[in-house]
């Protein structure tokens, strides 16, 4: 098949977060498989776009902001044209579909090329009640609408997603994200400093500075261990600055700005405990990650994955108060036992429910299905 993904921002810093990883994830282990296959995106970043993904082949332009709006307004005119040539010699056309120019181009360029295709929406498709995103909706709506298959990640999304789309849109298909899975962690694991990392966009939803309340506690009890915290500032970096210094935590908890995807990776691994704050976050791309690189994990029990997790003791599920996570680090820290046990589980929850293997096994039968017309 000759599988071409449309997502709307490839960076240097990984600022667009999980849907950026997850297209070009999918399109490495189809790349595996024998399939013929092509990213197009916009680019930011300090050097020039790279011509390839791992073994994806990247077709981009530098991203302009057209629109107010982090990445709702990122667009270029020569974008579309791109989108037109490698959509025509497609099989399959996948669309990773937020509320945003990048994602109505390419449902327009889909629908005017006569192309099945299927969108993923990652979370991004809530219901809103603000004017202009029903203003934007008149439009992205019934673009949407023309999907053969709308993939989302939990039922959560799914109900949020049918009632932006309403009645008789495309079938709702549930498909998990997926890592390649890292069987050296676990043993690397043992060789590690008490690091606590925080990997996630700073916005207010992640709460970088419920991770910053959280490792004044820990070091109370454990002054050895030391925090980053990683990623794009989105508003939030003044207030984990302030809140540092008023805890005296300068030189405890630092700042390392944000990483691209394969730094990010490193950072796994180097860590002693990964802890997401974040409250109502769709999946948790970056737990996962984790887990596939030996890394225990503490997250939320609103984590779209945090029941699947909880149920085979993958991850410390917490209510997401500074108090609770605290107590998950130290009995982490502070436990080789509990430590090694939570790595086991993670590596065997990525292996059975969160391997790319499994689910591009799912993609594929999705492409067949929605895209190639077979019933198999």
């Amino acid at each position: 098949m000759r599988v071409v993904h449309v997502v709307t921002l490839v960076s240097d810093d990984g600022a667009y977060g999980g849907p950026t990883s997850v297209a070009a994830g999918q399109l490495e282990e189809c790349a595996v498989r024998g399939h013929e296959v092509t990213l197009v995106s916009l680019w930011r970043g300090r050097s020039p776009a790279p011509a390839r993904i791992g073994s994806v082949p990247l077709r981009t332009r530098v991203a302009r902001s057209l629109l107010p709006g982090r990445f709702t307004g990122l667009m270029h005119p020569l974008l579309v044209r791109d989108m037109w040539s490698a959509m025509g010699r497609a099989d399959v056309v996948h669309i990773h579909a937020g509320r945003d120019l990048v994602s109505i181009a390419a449902l327009v360029v889909a629908a005017l090329r006569r192309k099945r295709f299927v969108a993923q929406t990652h979370g991004m498709v809530q219901p809103r009640r603000a004017a202009a995103v029903r203003l934007f909706d008149r439009v992205y709506v019934p673009l949407l609408r023309r999907a053969r298959g709308c993939l989302v990640l939990t039922e959560q999304e799914r109900r949020a997603v049918a009632e932006v789309i309403g009645a008789g849109g495309p079938p709702l298909v549930t498909l998990p994200n997926g890592v390649r899975p890292d069987h050296q962690g676990g043993a690397e694991h043992q060789r590690r400093d008490q690091e606590v990392l925080f990997l996630a966009r700073l916005h207010p939803r992640k709460r970088p500075e419920a991770f910053v309340e959280m490792a004044a506690l820990v070091h109370r009890r454990m002054p050895d261990a030391r925090f980053t915290l990683y990623g794009a500032d989105e508003g939030a970096l003044p207030a984990v600055r302030q809140l540092i210094a008023a805890h005296g935590l300068q030189g405890i908890v630092s700042y390392g700005g944000a990483l691209a995807h394969a730094e990010a990776v490193r950072a796994y691994g180097r860590a002693a405990v990964y802890v997401l704050p974040s409250v109502d976050e769709p999946f948790g791309m970056t737990v996962i990650e984790a887990l596939a690189a030996g890394t225990p994990v503490v997250c939320t029990d609103t984590c779209g994955i945090a029941d699947e997790l909880a149920r085979r003791g993958a991850a410390m599920v917490t209510d997401g108060s500074p108090r609770e996570m605290a107590e998950a680090v130290c009995g982490l820290l502070a436990d080789d036992k509990k430590r090694i046990a939570l790595v086991a589980a993670g590596h065997r929850a990525v292996a059975e429910a969160f391997s790319v293997h499994a689910v591009t096994d799912q993609l594929e039968a999705i492409y067949r299905r929605t895209c190639l017309g077979s019933q198999s």
